[in-house]
């Protein structure tokens, strides 16, 4: 049985929606940010980061979002989510992913938390990061959607949906609440975005999340 270890509209909401996507068995575990369950001991055995979130297939233990997601793929190639190995259309499947978890999402993380950049009680250096990242942030958001725009075509890697559908999904919506420039903003996103929330496994991931309006 595989089991995703999970907070709601944190980075396990893509690999929860490969999940459904899959279609196989799999168990929820919560873990409850608002206890601060992801510092437990236990957890901590799991992903001594403390971070969400971890996935266990079998005997397996996996951290990281990204990996988690490419190991979903490569061990349910029945489901399609990754371009076939040793394609072009691989590598292009690799850059995206590599750059939305260490450009995009590290960015993001600088805009959620700035404080952890700078000193303590620094609200106007907090200040500072914050706005930066939002910058970084939607120019990354105008990359992603130049790439749609570019080839024209339905999904973010060309005429088939893959993986890095759902790692974008999830960093677009983590951009709900910018006060200019969020993903639904962008002229080729924003019919993606209605393109994903159509998605039997989106809607699921959504449901069962409960994720709060506006999704994205």
């Amino acid at each position: 049985m595989i089991t995703l270890h999970y907070y709601p509209s944190n980075a396990s909401l893509a690999p929860h929606v490969l999940l459904n996507e899959i279609g196989v068995p799999f168990e929820l575990k919560l873990v409850d940010r608002t206890r601060d369950a992801h510092k437990s001991a236990a957890y901590l055995a799991l992903n001594p980061n403390g971070l969400i979130p971890v996935l266990q297939d079998g005997d397996l233990v996996l951290y990281e979002s990204a990996a988690i997601c490419l190991h979903l793929a490569d061990t349910h190639p029945a489901a399609a989510l990754a371009p076939a190995l040793g394609t072009a259309e691989r590598a292009q499947f690799y850059k995206w992913l590599v750059w939305m978890t260490n450009t995009m999402q590290a960015t993001l993380i600088h805009y959620f938390y700035p404080d952890r950049l700078v000193d303590a009680g620094n609200a106007e250096g907090a200040a500072q990061v914050k706005a930066h990242a939002q910058a970084k942030a939607a120019a990354c958001l105008m990359q992603s959607d130049a790439q749609l725009a570019g080839h024209g075509s339905p999904w973010l890697l060309g005429k088939t949906y893959s993986a890095a559908d759902a790692y974008a999904f999830m960093l677009c919506r983590w951009t709900r609440g910018f006060a200019s420039g969020a993903a639904r903003e962008h002229a080729h996103i924003a019919p993606w975005l209605q393109r994903m929330l159509q998605r039997p496994a989106v809607q699921r991931t959504v449901a069962t999340e409960q994720l709060p309006q506006p999704i994205y």
